[in-house]
């Protein structure tokens, strides 16, 4: 019998009354560059992420016990709402060592609403373990966390879950992986049995077999060179290819085996790792968290295969100032710079600020310089968090992800670096919200509170805006979902106090021109005193969608002067913002001012902002405005004797289906469904199929509204679209 878990290299503390843990000597910290892991755990809802990061919690020794998520006890899903719906709301960062390497982990959500926590934590991340469902194969979910991961290029291995599952095929999982993900996976063990007879895994390289028992939560295993005797061809089959894999990718190797002459295990892994950080192969392995089977093997290949700072070598930028490309080395002894990737607000401490630190060092008590927003921030404490437990440090080093108190100004994506080398990394993309509703505060005393409860959360998630109608007075607040907005109102009332009325869910839609426009907005007011005269031309023009919008002037000769120009680009924003068909924000347009008159006395500032409100109003009679409304991409998974009805149904929410395939025992609809359309959907598919289909839906794309959707609106409508001083 083995044992894994080195339980030698962590040590644990009690908490001050802040909940901060003392103890932990720096040098205990201070692990060589080549032996540090940045790894993030990604996958679909469900697929066992939380349990596998609990799992490796608890074979590493940074953890006694094991988390349960329907018992609520798991250690990264700290907060109330993560416990009381057993799903993951925002990623915990936790540390830990597995064969004298330090790993820094991850554990990202799998719903889409949360999407915002996997971008940010993929940004700052050197590797990934993505999680699949050994039944449900690669999940849509599963490839959207992959694009995200491409986007970053960020070297992953594949878990294959829940082997004892009902259904599990380990090789069909890996055929999808091919298909949907296009990923090009290199099977690293093969399961012996599956469903209720999964017992371990064979290890293709070294031919030996692991078998868990089920004493020792999976802890202990029996290694052997016994191979179940139905199981040796495929083996044999299985280690060839792997092997004709690994040295596809590296020439000398590759001489070496058409020589007729096997590498060397060590000689096979050394290529595998080069494959993996170059991304030209994906190691797969196989187990159930659940059942404490498969996860030792994992935490090797972290080791083994995934990237260290030392193998990326360093990282890219560019002057704030001069906008030329500036280079860091990812080592404690290169000028300081790191990237803020998450906020959050703690309970005791403040704001924390996550923080990837990518070369150099960062000490508490010192100042540091955000290189994004132009200002010097002071660090006032650092900590190392493990889940929201908080340990103080004195300094971070190259590769840690660290948190830090203290910061006021700085944001999500900020760059913060030495002053006198300034560089402003690569910052982090976010989806657009497409849900929204109104909120209203239940008495004077909730109306303070909103609005710093407000202000906090949208510091910590960047898809989650805030605004206020003018037309109605009421807050609205927008996000990705309505499982995200369910959650913010939860958060508001338990974390800020604050009881408020909400609205029903609306879907964001957009307004947007469809063709060149030429319109003039003049705005002259007399009255005993002095006057209000604006008077300027603007053009408009339609861009491509998800462009944005563009404002330039082209004014010459002084039509107009400097100061009034920027009157009427205050006035085309707030205008944009507010729209001018039924209220919503007009997006993807260029306004050119290229013309316009001013008088000496009663020009303003007021007076051109509505002389330019008044413009677009005036051009949006002359063009044809398009309402945009966002699609959702809808994957329904149902037996297959309902497919016909929830196909009809969904045809007759004006959905497009894209395509159908069998997976398992059921069928999977994919279709791209207007969100408007997609009020109530849970309820109706769960009687449409007596409970047995689910569905799974995110934002795909911004499309226009037919146009008697838009005429029925229109007749509903109370906006106005009024222009007022």
């Amino acid at each position: 019998m083995l044992e894994i878990g080195a339980k030698l290299c962590y040590t644990f503390f009690v908490p001050n009354r802040y909940g901060i843990f003392l103890s932990m000597a720096d040098t205990q910290r201070q692990v060589p560059l080549d032996k540090i892991r940045n790894i993030g755990i990604i996958a679909h809802i469900d697929a066992g992420k939380t349990t596998t990061t609990e799992r490796i919690l608890f074979y590493t020794g940074r953890t006694y016990k094991i988390g349960d998520i329907d018992e609520g006890n798991t250690q990264m899903d700290w907060m109330e709402q993560e416990k009381e719906r057993g799903i993951t709301i925002v990623s915990a960062a936790t540390t830990t060592f597995w064969k004298d390497h330090r790993i820094n982990i991850i554990d990202t959500p799998g719903h889409v609403d949360f999407t915002a926590e996997v971008e940010r934590s993929l940004r700052v991340l050197d590797g990934g373990i993505t999680v699949l469902d050994a039944e449900e194969g690669v999940q849509s979910q599963s490839e959207t966390v992959w694009r995200q991961a491409d986007k970053y290029k960020v070297p992953r291995i594949c878990f294959v879950n829940k082997m004892d599952k009902l259904g599990a095929d380990f090789l069909a999982t890996v055929k999808s992986i091919e298909d949907r993900l296009g990923a090009n996976p290199a099977i690293m063990v093969l399961p012996i049995g599956a469903e209720s007879t999964y017992v371990g895994n064979v290890d293709l390289l070294t031919r030996q077999s692991i078998r868990w028992s089920s004493e020792e939560l999976g802890a202990k295993f029996d290694l052997s060179d016994e191979i179940p005797s139905d199981m040796k061809d495929q083996v044999e089959e299985y280690r060839a290819k792997l092997i004709e894999k690994i040295a596809e990718t590296d020439d000398a190797l590759l001489e070496k085996y058409l020589g007729g002459e096997e590498p060397s295990i060590d000689e096979l892994k050394k290529a595998l790792r080069a494959a993996v950080i170059a991304y030209k192969l994906v190691p797969i392995y196989a187990g159930t968290s659940l059942r404490n089977k498969g996860v030792q093997p994992l935490l090797d290949a972290v080791v083994d295969f995934l990237p260290s700072p030392v193998d990326l070598k360093e990282v890219t930028g560019v002057h704030p100032k001069t906008g030329e490309p500036e280079v860091r080395q990812l080592v404690p002894d290169a000028s300081f710079s790191g990237l803020a990737f998450k906020i959050q607000n703690d309970p005791h401490v403040g704001k924390l600020t996550y923080f990837r630190v990518y070369s150099g060092k960062i000490e508490a008590g010192s100042y540091v310089y955000n290189s994004t927003k132009g200002v010097k921030e002071r660090v006032g404490r650092l900590l190392m968090m493990h889940a929201n437990q908080r340990e103080e440090i004195k300094e971070g080093f190259a590769g840690e992800i660290v948190a830090v108190v203290g910061l006021k100004d700085t944001g999500t994506g900020d760059t913060l670096c030495d002053e006198t080398k300034q560089i402003v990394l690569e910052k982090i993309s976010f989806p657009e919200p497409v849900i929204s509703l109104a909120i209203e505060p239940q008495t004077k005393s909730d109306q303070e509170k909103l609005g710093y409860a407000l202000k906090r959360l949208t510091e910590e998630d960047p898809t989650f805006s805030v605004k206020s109608n003018h037309e109605t007075g009421q807050t609205i607040i927008s996000g990705i979902g309505e499982l995200q907005l369910e959650v913010m109102v939860d958060r508001m009332k338990r974390e800020f106090n604050v009881l408020a009325n909400v609205g029903a869910p609306q879907v964001a839609y957009k307004e947007t021109f469809t063709e060149k426009v030429e319109a003039e907005g003049k705005y002259i007011r007399q009255s005993g005193g002095r006057g209000q005269f604006g008077h300027c031309w603007l053009r408009i023009e339609p861009k491509t969608r998800g462009e944005g919008n563009e404002f330039v002037s082209e004014i010459k000769g002084g039509a107009i002067p400097a100061e009034f120009v920027k009157a009427v680009e205050k006035g085309v924003w707030e205008t944009l913002e507010n729209g001018v068909l039924l209220g919503y924000p007009v997006v993807d347009v260029k306004i050119a001012c290229y013309d316009g008159s001013f008088h000496e006395v009663d020009s303003s500032e007021v007076a051109f902002k509505i002389a330019a409100s008044q413009a677009i109003q005036a051009a949006s009679k002359k063009s044809q405005m398009n309402l945009l409304e966002p699609i959702m991409k809808v994957e329904v998974t149902t037996p297959s004797e309902y497919m016909g009805d929830v196909m009809g149904d969904l045809s007759s929410k004006r959905g497009q289906i894209v395509g159908t395939e069998e997976r398992s025992r059921a069928t999977i609809i994919n279709a791209l469904v207007p969100l408007a359309e997609l009020s109530g959907y849970a309820t109706q598919i769960r009687s449409m199929s007596q409970g047995r289909a689910s569905y799974y839906m995110e934002p795909s794309h911004y499309d226009i509204v037919p146009r008697n959707i838009v005429e029925q609106m229109l007749a509903k409508s109370t906006f106005t679209g009024r222009v007022e001083a």
